[in-house]
Parts: structure tokens; C-alpha cells; sequence
């Protein structure tokens, strides 16, 4: 592969002063714990330096080992790689938030973490149930609970020194400026949908000013209709720059100041969606104002419950 300007390997500052993420990044949303565990060791293999992983994924043990069995073999060491994993809405009460994360470290076998997030803005009912439900049905979810007390648990495991930094996920920009307002540990990185058909510009500049990195999920559209990588913009540009679509687009996503998250188990597709290079300043503003489709994939915002995962898990 080649590497002519090093986008790949671009790091991002974050704003406790002392750490950086790595632009691209790996996401571990992967249904089957085997595929799990092999695209984690392909991709750390590879060159991701950034894996992005959540206990509601019910992977972290896959992940965990896949991990292990690399860094034993000395070639990548665990200092060089970024890891973040994230709080499931039934753990949202304060006093359910460090034991938590204890067990997600415990599963991904690591001392500590460099990223923790609260996954979505909504409280379930608290206990063992990921996904809990009433008898018609419906969530149950726990209105004693806030967002801004769930913040203040994990400014706790900051203090303790086994979470470099905290984030969160899936929130709106009012969400995320009333966790700002009254963080003591302000955030550091927010994931949330964003690629051409929902840019999310609003929220990037918030960020932008306020020294938070936009993790964005679902970078390549996730496969779902209207296909981002079918995009004629995309189609276009691709062919004038001999890259893939998905190439092109995870690279203007790292251009516009986001780090993007993408997931492949195949190694063809772990190493080109690795293979990344700057794309020159009008394909950039191509699909900037070129692109007008706006769909939002994955309805999580709306109601906490997760739109990719396969129902059942």
C-alpha cells in the first residue's frame, strides 16, 4: 500500500492537554464473536491504532483477546493504540457506573482505557437487563436518572486514572452543551452519525470550538439505502482520483477535522479502507456543497435503542 501523505496516520489533540486520537478508526460492531475476534487482530495487524467498542456490542471479550494475543507478540505495543469503549444505558445510575466499567476492562483484558463514553442520552431501567421492556412491549426507561449526574460518575473514574478521557454518543448539540456547562471533566470526544448525508455541521463547528473531536460512525453509510458509496459525487471523484469510494469518502472525513470509524472483516477490506490519502481541496468541496441527500441511518437518537444491532442480541 501506498503512502504518499500520511492522512492515515493523522492524530487528533484532545482537550485534557495530554492525548491524542488517531483519525481513523475501527470500529468492533461485528455480530459474531469468531469474525470478532479475527478482524480485531487483521485490523491491529494492519495499522488501526483506534477501536472504538461498547459493552452492549457483547464482543469486549473477543476484543479483549484479539488484543492480547497481539501486544504478547511485542510487534504493537498497547501504549500506540487508542481504545475506548462505552456505558450502556442500564448502568446510567451513578452507583452502577464504575462497576461498569470495571467489567468492561475486566473483558477487554487492559488496566485502563483511553476513552469511556455514555453510549446514548437515555437511562433504562436499571439492572442486568440490556433491553428492558414492559409487557406491551415498549422500553422501560428510568426518568430518575439524568444525563448530567450520569456525566458526573464518570468524571470520578478520570480522577482515578483509568479512563484517559470521556465522551459521549448519540447526543444532539442541546445535550451536549448542557453536559459541557457543568463538566468539571469536559468532553473530549462525541460519536455520532456523520458522513456527506448528515454532515452535522452545526455540531462539528461546537466542537471544533470547544476542543471536542467528532468520532463518526457510520462514515460509509453502513450499507443501508440510499448507499452512500453509490453516491454519483462519491462515483465520480473516485474514478478522477483512482481511489475506492469508501477510500474517498473516510478521507473526507478525516480532512474536515473528524475521526471516522469503519468496520470490515474481510483483510482486502481492512487494508483499503486503511489505504487512505488526502483528496485534493475541490474534491473536498465537491462533496461539501455537491451533495445535498439528507438521511439519517441509524434512529438511536430518537429513542436509545440501537439501530444496528441484530434485535435478539
Amino acid at each position: 500500500m501506498s503512502d504518499t501523505d500520511g492522512l492515515r496516520y493523522t492524530k487528533i489533540p484532545l482537550n485534557n492537554g495530554r492525548d491524542e486520537i488517531p483519525a481513523l478508526g475501527f470500529g468492533t460492531l461485528i455480530p459474531d464473536p469468531i469474525a470478532t475476534e479475527e478482524a480485531v487482530r487483521l485490523s491491529l495487524e494492519v495499522g488501526f491504532r483506534q477501536f472504538d467498542c461498547a459493552e452492549r456490542y457483547r464482543n469486549e471479550e473477543q476484543v479483549g483477546e484479539a488484543m492480547r494475543a497481539v501486544f504478547s507478540k511485542g510487534k504493537v505495543k498497547r501504549k500506540d493504540v487508542f481504545v475506548g469503549t462505552k456505558l450502556w444505558n442500564n448502568n446510567h445510575r451513578p452507583e452502577r457506573v464504575k462497576p461498569a466499567f470495571e467489567a468492561s476492562l475486566k473483558r477487554l483484558q487492559l488496566d485502563y482505557v483511553d476513552l469511556y463514553s455514555i453510549h446514548t442520552p437515555f437511562a433504562f431501567k436499571p439492572g442486568d437487563e440490556q433491553d428492558p421492556r414492559d409487557k406491551n412491549g415498549d422500553v422501560i426507561y428510568d426518568d430518575a436518572t439524568t444525563l448530567t449526574n450520569t456525566w458526573k460518575a464518570l468524571e470520578s473514574l478520570v480522577d482515578e486514572g483509568r479512563c484517559k478521557a470521556i465522551g459521549l454518543s448519540n447526543v444532539n448539540l442541546g445535550q451536549l452543551k448542557e453536559v459541557f456547562d457543568i463538566a468539571r471533566v469536559k468532553p473530549a470526544v462525541v460519536q455520532v452519525e456523520s458522513h456527506p448525508y448528515l454532515p452535522q455541521w452545526e455540531l462539528l463547528d461546537y466542537c471544533k470550538g470547544n476542543g471536542i473531536v467528532i468520532q463518526a460512525f457510520a462514515s460509509l453509510g453502513h450499507g443501508i439505502e440510499p448507499k452512500l458509496t453509490d453516491d454519483p459525487v462519491i462515483t465520480v471523484i473516485a474514478k478522477r482520483v483512482n481511489k475506492t469510494h469508501a477510500q474517498v469518502l473516510l478521507a473526507w472525513a478525516i480532512q474536515r477535522g473528524t475521526a471516522p470509524l469503519t468496520t470490515a472483516t474481510s483483510i482486502r477490506h481492512l487494508e483499503e479502507n486503511f489505504d487512505v490519502s488526502a483528496l485534493p481541496d475541490d474534491a473536498i468541496e465537491e462533496i461539501t456543497q455537491g451533495i445535498s441527500t439528507r438521511v439519517r441511518l441509524n434512529t438511536v437518537v430518537d429513542t436509545g435503542i440501537p439501530g444496528f444491532i441484530p434485535k435478539g442480541r
